[in-house]
């Protein structure tokens, strides 16, 4: 899942998609116009207000879901939070070797708390076997000219290698 695509959490969406093909899995992902830049809270997307969100949590059994972030001093950590915290683990494994110039952190209490995806009402905890909220910085999202020899074509170097882990870890769940 991506709820915050679009112009807000730039490439959640075009990630949450790719991951979603190269593994067979269903997907619900939102894609704000470039014209709207508008934070909804996790929480608020509620499948009792969305016919769509509900048929997908309907029809799956745990989910993760794509978010993008920035903070200072943290643009090359990657941070799992939700409660499915075995889920969470197996995805961290395939991202530190995805991943070898991040930071991946799946140790709930070392998460900050606004991102730590846990809320019951967080559409990632709603599925019988909850979830994996990833929250992305910037860089590895593919915003910014960070890759020497690249050639400006999505998704970048750190995205591309994102993907791979992230699909890798979730044909092996």
């Amino acid at each position: 899942m991506a709820y915050h695509g679009g112009n807000l959490e730039v490439g959640t969406d075009r990630i949450a998609a790719a991951v979603a093909e190269r593994t067979g899995s269903s997907s619900y992902i939102v894609t704000q116009p470039d014209s709207l830049r508008w934070h909804i809270p996790s929480k608020a997307f509620r499948p009792t207000e969305s016919p769509a969100l509900a048929r997908f949590l309907g029809h799956v059994d745990r989910v993760v879901t794509i978010h993008g972030y920035g903070r200072r001093s943290m643009f090359t950590t990657v941070l799992l939070g939700g409660r499915n915290r075995r889920l969470a683990a197996h995805i961290a494994s395939h991202l530190r070797d995805a991943l070898p110039s991040y930071e991946v952190i799946d140790e709930i209490d070392d998460i900050p708390k606004p991102l730590r995806g846990i809320h019951a009402d967080n559409p990632v905890n709603l599925p019988r076997e909850h979830g994996v909220q990833i929250e992305l910085p910037p860089r590895v999202r593919g915003n910014g000219p960070f890759w020497n020899g690249w050639d400006g074509a999505w998704p970048t170097p750190h995205t591309d290698d994102l993907i791979e882990g992230l699909t890798a870890a979730i044909a092996t769940a």
